[in-house]
Order: structure tokens, then C-alpha cells, then sequence
């Protein structure tokens, strides 16, 4: 898996790459949880996540924020960092110019910043939005949801409650066809600690749904 650094608005980005076997084959992007609170590409939940899209065969990103690791700038409040993850999409986009689509998937923070790229990128088919702080944090941009995609949160989750999370991603108009899903991992703080192989099953098993099985997606 090599290191890569890429452009970014604010300077370098620092990422990890996994190149697709197939020509032609999907982006997955993957963005940390927020840089002021110890979020990182190395986060676990993002690293399975990013494996979990690598190992269906997916050309997968994760990188850190601009101000995180060796990645230049600093934090920017949202704003840069959606910047950020746009330069990474345009990136992977670049040294993959046949690829049929792409899928963000955020922890967090990263899930605000990654459904705001969403709805900037019309080539963006589904997304994972794992303990999205709707509560803490502004979703109403999505208005409608271009596509389909999961919200998954934990039963224990303190920062971002699912109660109060739920009614926010209810209210979430959609374009026709499109379904969001949410599923709870009973259990589960806002880090998953103890429980990130239940959250991992819970995306592979939303994955083997809108893709086909593992061993198939990666055919």
C-alpha cells in the first residue's frame, strides 16, 4: 500500500493509496474524524473502512486533512478540508481516468465534509457516513440527496445521540430512487470502541447489497 502525496489548496496532502487490479474499476474515498480531536487516516474505523473498499477491488484513498501528519495548512473548519477532499477526488480521478463511479464513505467530521462533496460530485454513487453529527453539525445541504447510501451509529453514542440524529436523517429529502439507509450498532460509543467488527459487518453487508458479494464485486 504506498504512500502517496498529492496537491492540495492549502500544500501537499499526505495519503495512502491502494491501487484497483482492474482497469476501469470504482473510486472509494475515505476521510477522517475531526483534525482538533485526534482524527487522522489511521483512525481504525477508517483504515477498515479503507480496506473493506480496497478488498472489493475499489481504487481506495485515505489522506490526512490539511495541519494533520505531514499533510501542509491547517485546520480550516470545514471549509478547506471539503477543499481537501475535493483535490483528493480530483487525484485519484487522475491516476484512474476510466473509473465508472465513486463512493465516499467519512467518519464524524469526515462524513459532514464527505456528503457536502457529494453534492458538488455527480459522479459520487453511494456513500458510508459513519457517527455523522447531525446534531452538532449543519446537514441540511442535502436537499435532495443526489444518492443512495448508510448512516450507522452507535446505541451509545454521547456526541452524536442517535435520537437526536435519527429525526435530522429522516427529514433528508432525496431524488427519486434514491434510499437512505441507517442502521445502529447496539453497544457502540461514537468511536466504536469494542465494537468495530460489528460496524465493519454492518458495511460489508450494505456493500454486498448494493454491489454484489465481495468475492464477485472484485471479479
Amino acid at each position: 500500500m504506498p504512500e502517496v502525496i498529492f496537491a492540495g489548496p492549502a500544500g501537499r496532502l499526505e495519503g495512502r493509496y491502494q491501487a484497483p487490479k482492474q482497469r476501469g474499476a470504482p473510486i472509494a474515498i475515505v476521510l477522517h474524524p475531526h483534525p482538533q480531536f485526534g482524527g487522522t487516516m489511521n483512525n481504525q474505523i477508517v483504515y477498515n473502512l479503507f480496506y473493506t473498499f480496497a478488498n472489493r477491488g475499489f481504487a481506495a484513498l485515505r489522506f490526512n486533512f490539511r495541519g494533520v501528519g505531514r499533510s501542509q495548512g491547517s485546520f480550516d473548519h470545514g471549509a478547506g478540508e471539503l477543499s481537501d477532499a475535493a483535490a483528493a477526488l480530483d487525484w485519484v480521478q487522475a491516476v484512474n481516468p476510466e473509473a465508472r463511479a465513486c463512493w465516499i464513505a467519512g467518519v464524524s467530521f469526515g462524513s459532514w465534509i464527505g456528503m457536502q462533496l457529494l453534492m458538488r460530485r455527480p459522479e459520487v454513487e453511494g456513500f458510508i457516513s459513519i457517527a455523522a453529527m447531525a446534531n452538532r453539525y449543519d446537514f441540511s445541504f442535502l436537499a435532495p440527496c443526489p444518492s443512495s447510501g448508510l448512516f450507522v451509529h452507535g446505541s451509545e453514542d454521547r456526541v452524536a445521540p442517535a435520537r437526536e440524529v435519527m429525526p435530522v436523517i429522516e427529514k433528508v429529502k432525496t431524488q427519486k430512487g434514491v434510499i437512505i439507509e441507517h442502521q445502529v450498532v447496539e453497544g457502540a460509543n461514537h468511536f466504536f470502541d469494542g465494537k468495530i467488527d460489528e460496524l465493519t459487518q454492518t458495511v460489508e453487508t450494505y456493500l454486498d447489497k448494493r454491489l454484489g458479494k465481495k468475492d464477485e464485486a472484485a471479479a
